[in-house]
């Protein structure tokens, strides 16, 4: 952007944007929430700006001269009074001409004023060598403009509610988990595991990534505790089905069928703490540029990566990351997956539940669905799990299943639901809730069921997961 494109929006056209703010409410109302009195250069415009707005939040309209004119009694500043009384004088003349091409021109407008803060915010984070923080408020520069989308029209698009592809999803391997999501995890959603150290979190990740790759689509993990290169072991092992400390042994076999994979997948290691989302989001734009564009992305795990705003209570900071990853999600249009610790507590539970979660409640109030993984020391050595849903933004919640967790494949086995007080696993029919994913009447539901059997069949050997 050249130095004339920043200076085009000065004086004259901040003029006739404070025009149009005092003389036409449609304007103001459509763009109240994005203005900022800190796009105007001229002290007498600010003070302008900030009264409309604030007579806005209280009065849903436009102020009237009269108004600001004892407002302005309050200013004690008699050359900033003056000021204002001249620039008002001014922004009183208007004409629909200008307020035409106001409209045209305020988003980019909006862009340029928040570029120019960008730049000059800029120059103490070169200093400190943070590029992602620079590359961060760039972004968020280019972004800035009049959002035109009102969003759904209730009465007026009953037929997108019910359109088959109106919520993509990438299935999990686990077909009670899907039945309760309505398919799997939809674009736009961030899904959770937590479990305790050592459980197989982890372990989960490469099992979901895997399966996606094995049914032909694009997925991007994000390693921050392990290294990419055992990473990329651990998903040998999940598609040969060799134990992950076998495979040194079994190179032959891993070069007959990883090759043969339909997907793609990208294993990127950031060390714990030098990562923020914007880091994420930045690597995700270069891949894309270079053909990888992502249909799923994997972080392992959220709460390693650090905040652009420091300086806070680490809970603070936590809950920022796990508000700009769903962001993420939402701006990318793609599901998100990742893992979190229990508490000390959870971790001797026979089953996790939401109180036990580490930071729970603010973490379940931002995702979309939340399962534990709960594995005590007897269940390392017998391969068993418990599977309970915490939350589930599409479908019931609270429920517990038994599992088989095979930590040295990655293969995880999700059968009845659990009753700690019955010897054997009770039979539970998702085909009885009205809203399971068996019963979704689409052609694209059942063209993804027949998919997700084929793939279980091969990968995984066995029908029933």
């Amino acid at each position: 952007m050249t130095l004339k494109t920043l200076q085009q929006y000065g004086h004259d056209f901040q003029v006739k944007v404070l025009s149009s703010l005092l003389t036409h409410k449609d304007f103001l109302v459509n763009i109240h929430d994005i203005i900022s009195e800190e796009y105007f250069e001229n002290s007498a415009h600010k003070w302008a700006i900030k009264e409309v707005l604030n007579y806005y939040e209280k009065y849903h309209t436009t102020p009237s001269l009269e108004t600001l004119k004892i407002e302005l009694q309050k200013v004690d500043n008699e050359v900033l009074q003056i000021a204002i009384k001249e620039q008002l004088k001014i922004a009183y003349v208007s004409s629909d001409e200008d307020l035409n091409f106001v409209q045209d021109e305020f988003t980019n407008f909006c862009r340029n004023q928040q570029l120019k803060k960008a730049l000059m915010t800029s120059v103490d984070l070169l200093k400190a060598g943070d590029f992602d923080g620079i590359r961060f408020l760039v972004d968020n520069a280019l972004k800035a403009g009049q959002d035109k989308n009102i969003g759904h029209e209730y009465v007026k698009d009953i037929e997108d509610r019910y359109r088959a592809s109106s919520r993509s999803v990438i299935p999990t391997p686990w077909d009670k988990i899907n039945n309760l999501l309505q398919g799997g995890l939809g674009n736009g959603d961030f899904g959770l595991i937590f479990g305790n150290p050592g459980g197989g979190k982890s372990w989960s990740l490469v099992s979901i990534g895997g399966f996606a790759v094995r049914m032909g689509y694009t997925v991007m993990h994000y390693t921050l505790e392990l290294g990419e290169e055992y990473v990329g072991k651990r998903y040998d092992a999940f598609f040969t089905k060799i134990d992950v400390r076998d495979l040194d042994t079994n190179k032959q076999k891993v070069e007959e069928i990883v090759p043969q994979l339909p997907g793609k997948l990208i294993i990127k290691e950031y060390p714990t703490g030098r990562a923020t989302i914007s880091t994420i989001e930045s690597h995700i734009s270069k891949c894309t540029g270079m053909g990888f564009k992502p249909d799923l992305v994997i972080i392992d795990y959220v709460d390693l990566l650090s905040s652009k705003k420091t300086n806070r209570e680490r809970k603070d900071e936590i809950d920022d990351i796990y508000q700009s990853t769903k962001g993420l999600a939402k701006q990318l249009d793609i599901p998100i997956w990742s893992v979190s610790q229990v508490n000390r507590a959870g971790a001797k539970d026979d089953v996790i539940e939401g109180d036990k979660a580490a930071g729970s409640y603010d973490k379940l109030m931002i995702t979309d669905f939340c399962m534990s993984l709960s594995r005590k020391k007897e269940d390392k050595v017998n391969n068993t799990a418990r599977l309970h849903i915490m939350k589930n933004r599409y479908g019931m919640d609270g429920l517990t299943f038994s599992a088989k967790a095979d930590t040295s494949t990655g293969h995880f086995e999700v059968h009845g639901e659990y009753n700690a007080n019955m010897e054997e696993e009770s039979t539970w029919a998702p085909s009885t809730r009205s809203n399971s994913y068996d019963d979704v009447d689409s052609q694209y539901k059942k063209m993804m069921h027949s998919k997700l059997n084929e793939v279980k069949n091969e990968v995984f050997g066995f029908d029933k997961v």
